[in-house]
Protein backbone atom coordinates (compact mmCIF):
# COMPACT_ATOMS: atom_id res chain seq x y z
CA UNK A 1 0.00 0.00 0.00
CA UNK A 2 1.05 3.52 -0.63
CA UNK A 3 -1.01 5.22 2.39
CA UNK A 4 2.08 7.06 3.51
CA UNK A 5 3.96 7.98 0.64
CA UNK A 6 0.41 9.53 -0.61
CA UNK A 7 0.01 11.56 2.28
CA UNK A 8 3.27 12.42 2.63
CA UNK A 9 3.29 14.06 -0.83
CA UNK A 10 0.33 15.83 -0.47
CA UNK A 11 2.37 17.15 2.86
CA UNK A 12 -0.43 16.19 5.15
CA UNK A 13 0.71 14.69 8.59
CA UNK A 14 -1.07 11.48 10.07
CA UNK A 15 -3.26 13.42 12.42
CA UNK A 16 -4.44 15.82 9.30
CA UNK A 17 -5.42 12.44 7.20
CA UNK A 18 -7.11 10.73 10.02
CA UNK A 19 -9.57 13.62 11.24
CA UNK A 20 -10.25 14.31 6.99
CA UNK A 21 -11.19 10.26 6.90
CA UNK A 22 -13.21 10.68 10.12
CA UNK A 23 -11.11 7.93 12.39
CA UNK A 24 -8.43 7.78 15.40
CA UNK A 25 -4.90 8.46 14.47
CA UNK A 26 -4.17 5.59 15.70
CA UNK A 27 -6.14 3.50 13.31
CA UNK A 28 -5.34 5.11 10.39
CA UNK A 29 -1.46 4.53 11.58
CA UNK A 30 -2.01 1.01 11.48
CA UNK A 31 -3.78 1.05 8.19
CA UNK A 32 -0.39 2.83 7.11
CA UNK A 33 1.86 0.62 8.47
CA UNK A 34 -0.49 -2.68 7.46
CA UNK A 35 -0.96 -3.64 11.19
CA UNK A 36 -4.58 -3.45 10.04
CA UNK A 37 -6.10 -3.78 6.65
CA UNK A 38 -8.01 -0.80 5.78
CA UNK A 39 -11.72 -1.83 5.36
CA UNK A 40 -12.87 -1.10 1.66
CA UNK A 41 -15.21 2.07 2.78
CA UNK A 42 -12.49 3.94 4.12
CA UNK A 43 -9.68 2.66 1.76
CA UNK A 44 -12.09 4.85 -0.81
CA UNK A 45 -12.94 7.74 1.30
CA UNK A 46 -8.82 7.83 1.22
CA UNK A 47 -8.87 7.77 -1.95
CA UNK A 48 -11.29 10.28 -3.20
CA UNK A 49 -9.56 12.47 -0.67
CA UNK A 50 -6.49 12.43 -2.65
CA UNK A 51 -7.61 12.02 -5.54
CA UNK A 52 -5.92 8.38 -6.72
CA UNK A 53 -6.94 5.62 -7.81
CA UNK A 54 -7.56 2.32 -5.67
CA UNK A 55 -4.97 0.34 -7.91
CA UNK A 56 -2.92 2.60 -7.61
CA UNK A 57 -3.64 3.22 -3.59
CA UNK A 58 -2.76 -0.54 -3.53
CA UNK A 59 0.55 -0.28 -5.62
CA UNK A 60 -0.61 -2.60 -8.12
CA UNK A 61 -0.25 0.01 -10.81
CA UNK A 62 1.55 3.54 -11.18
CA UNK A 63 -1.73 4.68 -13.33
CA UNK A 64 -2.61 7.64 -10.61
CA UNK A 65 -6.41 8.14 -11.28
CA UNK A 66 -8.35 6.96 -14.33
CA UNK A 67 -10.38 8.82 -16.26
CA UNK A 68 -13.95 9.20 -15.48
CA UNK A 69 -13.81 7.51 -12.35
CA UNK A 70 -16.94 7.34 -10.34
CA UNK A 71 -16.70 8.37 -6.43
CA UNK A 72 -18.68 5.77 -4.85
CA UNK A 73 -18.38 1.85 -5.14
CA UNK A 74 -21.31 0.56 -6.53
CA UNK A 75 -22.11 -2.79 -5.19
CA UNK A 76 -24.70 -3.98 -8.24
CA UNK A 77 -21.54 -3.64 -10.56
CA UNK A 78 -19.12 -5.21 -8.43
CA UNK A 79 -21.49 -8.04 -7.71
CA UNK A 80 -21.77 -8.68 -11.54
CA UNK A 81 -18.38 -8.23 -12.43
CA UNK A 82 -16.70 -10.38 -9.33
CA UNK A 83 -18.67 -13.42 -11.04
CA UNK A 84 -18.19 -12.91 -14.32
CA UNK A 85 -14.66 -12.58 -14.35
CA UNK A 86 -13.91 -15.34 -12.37
CA UNK A 87 -16.59 -17.59 -14.97
CA UNK A 88 -14.51 -16.16 -17.78
CA UNK A 89 -11.79 -17.72 -16.25
CA UNK A 90 -13.87 -20.92 -16.18
CA UNK A 91 -13.36 -21.38 -12.28
CA UNK A 92 -15.78 -22.36 -9.68
CA UNK A 93 -16.49 -20.86 -6.59
CA UNK A 94 -14.48 -23.77 -4.59
CA UNK A 95 -11.65 -23.74 -6.78
CA UNK A 96 -11.55 -19.53 -6.17
CA UNK A 97 -11.90 -20.11 -2.57
CA UNK A 98 -9.08 -22.70 -2.36
CA UNK A 99 -6.98 -20.59 -3.98
CA UNK A 100 -7.58 -17.57 -2.50
CA UNK A 101 -7.61 -19.32 1.18
CA UNK A 102 -11.43 -18.08 1.93
CA UNK A 103 -14.79 -20.34 2.90
CA UNK A 104 -16.89 -20.15 -0.31
CA UNK A 105 -19.92 -19.18 1.29
CA UNK A 106 -18.19 -15.59 1.97
CA UNK A 107 -17.17 -15.72 -1.77
CA UNK A 108 -20.97 -16.07 -2.70
CA UNK A 109 -22.02 -13.05 -0.47
CA UNK A 110 -19.07 -11.09 -2.53
CA UNK A 111 -21.29 -12.32 -5.62
CA UNK A 112 -24.26 -11.58 -4.50
CA UNK A 113 -23.87 -7.81 -3.05
CA UNK A 114 -24.65 -9.87 0.74
CA UNK A 115 -21.43 -8.36 1.77
CA UNK A 116 -18.66 -5.74 0.51
CA UNK A 117 -15.78 -7.36 -0.31
CA UNK A 118 -13.00 -7.30 2.10
CA UNK A 119 -9.53 -5.32 1.43
CA UNK A 120 -7.37 -8.40 1.37
CA UNK A 121 -9.72 -10.46 -1.07
CA UNK A 122 -10.08 -8.05 -3.34
CA UNK A 123 -6.34 -7.00 -3.69
CA UNK A 124 -6.05 -11.11 -4.38
CA UNK A 125 -8.39 -11.21 -6.50
CA UNK A 126 -7.01 -8.25 -8.78
CA UNK A 127 -3.19 -10.01 -8.40
CA UNK A 128 -4.79 -13.58 -9.62
CA UNK A 129 -6.58 -12.40 -12.56
CA UNK A 130 -4.65 -9.14 -13.55
CA UNK A 131 -8.03 -6.93 -13.17
CA UNK A 132 -8.43 -3.12 -11.63
CA UNK A 133 -9.95 -2.81 -8.44
CA UNK A 134 -11.06 0.32 -9.40
CA UNK A 135 -13.26 -1.53 -12.58
CA UNK A 136 -14.07 -4.35 -10.13
CA UNK A 137 -16.07 -1.66 -7.56
CA UNK A 138 -17.55 -0.13 -10.48
CA UNK A 139 -15.46 3.09 -9.64
CA UNK A 140 -15.06 2.70 -13.56
CA UNK A 141 -16.38 0.99 -16.52
CA UNK A 142 -13.43 0.38 -18.38
CA UNK A 143 -12.41 -3.39 -18.01
CA UNK A 144 -8.20 -2.51 -17.41
CA UNK A 145 -6.25 -5.33 -17.16
CA UNK A 146 -3.25 -4.30 -14.67
CA UNK A 147 0.29 -4.31 -16.76
CA UNK A 148 1.70 -4.96 -13.78
CA UNK A 149 3.21 -8.39 -13.63
CA UNK A 150 1.56 -9.62 -10.34
CA UNK A 151 2.25 -12.84 -8.08
CA UNK A 152 -0.53 -15.43 -8.14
Amino acid sequence: MRLKEIREINKHIQVTTSKLLGVARGTYASWEIEQDIIPIKRLNDFCNLYDISIDYAMNLTDIIKYPNSKPEIDINKSKIRLRAVRKEHKHTQDYLGKKLDIDRSLLSKYETGENIISTIFLTEYAKMYHISCDYLLGKIDEKIELKVKLKN
